[in-house]
């Protein structure tokens, strides 16, 4: 699947060198591709911290004490330190 996904990109890259410049299409698009899995992994980790604080476990109950708000406030934090 990856692979599929850099061939549609490259696809649709456009050429900015006049001259051909495939390294550095190449290079771009490999620097997007980065910047993506990086916003995924931002995007994966607030949501881990936002589903874990939403968790009721059998201990709390219906009142989990606040648990909910504070993992909506680390998912906030992860996505506004990562700049997202």
């Amino acid at each position: 699947m990856p692979e599929a996904i850099m061939r549609n990109a490259e696809e649709q890259a456009v050429d900015t060198t006049g001259a051909g410049g495939t390294q550095e299409t190449h290079d771009t698009l490999e620097q997007r591709v980065r910047n993506l899995e990086q916003r995924v992994e931002t995007l994966t980790a607030a949501v881990r911290a936002l589903a874990e604080g939403l968790e009721l476990s059998p201990s709390n109950g219906a009142d989990d004490g606040g648990r909910g708000a504070r993992g909506a406030r680390l998912a906030h934090e992860i996505l506004l330190s990562r700049g997202l």
